[in-house]
């Protein structure tokens, strides 16, 4: 019973996380901006930590299942 609002929040988190590294990707890769008046650098290094972040807690959550 406890387990379902961990395990939606792991897979949430996750898929967050992957689809921010993805966009990231994406952006990095076409030369688009990343983040609307920001420098380039900061607003890369930014997403991609969040990126991180988000994918590990998520794929710590799940692990704990």
């Amino acid at each position: 019973m406890e387990s379902g609002p961990e395990a939606f929040a792991g897979a949430a988190f996750a898929l967050f996380g992957a689809g921010l590294l993805l966009w990231t990707g994406v952006c990095v890769r076409t030369g688009a901006p990343v983040a609307e008046g920001v420098r380039p650098a900061v607003g890369t290094t930014a997403a991609l930590l969040f990126g991180v972040v988000f994918l590990g807690a998520g794929c710590w959550m799940l692990a704990l299942l």
